[in-house]
């Protein structure tokens, strides 16, 4: 038997096809921002009187000159060449100011994947271990109601109880304490900053900022994770397979590796959606914690129809929650054997 290593046209297909869904997605989001009441160029002049030239000369700094094809045309051209334009709500380059608001956003959304794959593990674990224990019938119970109660929900509750009543959480005013300095920007990650600086002064107040906004996420996301997880355990616990291995004497830990190769592929699947929810989520906890993201730039985006920001900050998320499906792809197609990419010939 010898291996087609197709794995490189695997790989291909999906990489060039990155590309063409954002170049869709593009084109859906120049239509969608355009739907937004009232007259842009107003708006973005923060409805101030305006001669007829500053008009014109606002709404070409908008792209909003010329037909609407031929400002299609111009956005894309542009888009190709990275210049997303000059924002009217911060007054710099778009490019600039995504590089500065996404990262602290995706590190938080990156620290509550965490939180909830660890949360899954845990539950999925008790499940296959002791399903009828009180644990794990608690844990069934709080799957079926996932996605019942709103994040902005729980993080409101969480700062009544944790920060107002039991004074175990930071007051949200913030990323840190304002008595410290931030450090100098690297890559744009706060934690990550942080310890580049040495500065553990920062750090330490950072991750105490950051426990509870993420904790709001995981209990607000990760009950649907374990949804579609506990049902998947439960067949592959069950299945002929684990029977065989439990019948035979293989070692517990051989048959939980088992069962959770074969459970994890609908996890890892539903993981994927997941993220682009905890984008979403990560924007709404950062203004009820007052965190450094990218809520306060896509809300005045939004308040001064400024269509450049909005537009770019939509792609920027919308890439990567691209580049989030394609990595659960590639593990979903490591873990499953139906959807190996390597396959055996004669």
């Amino acid at each position: 038997m010898k291996i087609l290593a197709n794995n490189h046209l695997w790989w291909a297909r999906r990489v060039v096809m990155l590309p063409i869904y954002l170049f869709f997605f593009a084109i859906a989001v120049f239509f969608l921002v355009r739907l937004i009441p009232g007259d842009p160029v107003i708006n973005a002049a923060g409805g101030q009187n305006q001669t007829h030239a500053q008009y014109l000369s606002t709404q070409k700094a908008l792209g909003l000159n010329g037909s609407i094809g031929h400002q299609l045309l111009t956005y894309l051209g542009n888009l190709v060449t990275l210049h997303l334009g000059t924002s009217f709500a911060s007054g710099s380059e778009v490019l600039a100011d995504l590089i500065r608001v996404i990262p602290g956003t995706v590190e938080t959304a990156l620290l509550a994947s965490f939180g909830i794959v660890l949360l899954g593990f845990l539950v999925g674990t008790s499940v296959m271990l002791r399903p009828d224990s009180a644990v794990s019938r608690i844990c069934v119970w709080i799957a079926r109601a996932a996605g019942a109660v709103p994040d902005f929900v729980i993080g409101i509750f969480g700062i009544l109880v944790l920060y107002l009543l039991l004074h175990i959480a930071p007051a949200p005013i913030g990323l840190f304490d304002v008595t410290l300095s931030a450090p100098p920007t690297v890559t744009g990650f706060p934690l990550i900053d942080a310890l580049i600086a040495g500065d553990s002064a920062v750090f330490t107040s950072e991750i105490a900022h950051l426990w509870l906004p993420c904790l709001v996420l995981v209990l607000a996301y990760g009950p649907m994770l374990v949804k579609v997880l506990i049902p998947s355990i439960e067949a592959a616990a069950g299945a002929n397979s684990t029977k065989f291995l439990v019948s035979t004497g293989w070692k517990n830990s051989t048959v939980l590796a088992s069962v959770w190769r074969r459970a994890a592929p609908p996890a890892v699947a539903m993981f994927g959606t997941l993220f682009g929810y905890l984008l979403g989520g990560a924007v709404v906890v950062e203004q009820l914690f007052a965190l450094q993201g990218s809520a306060n730039y896509a809300v005045n985006a939004v308040k001064r129809s400024d269509y450049l920001a909005l537009q770019g900050i939509l792609l920027a998320i919308a890439l990567i929650s691209l580049i989030v499906f394609l990595l659960v792809d590639i593990i979903t197609g490591v873990l499953d054997p139906r959807r190996r990419v390597f396959r055996a010939a004669s």
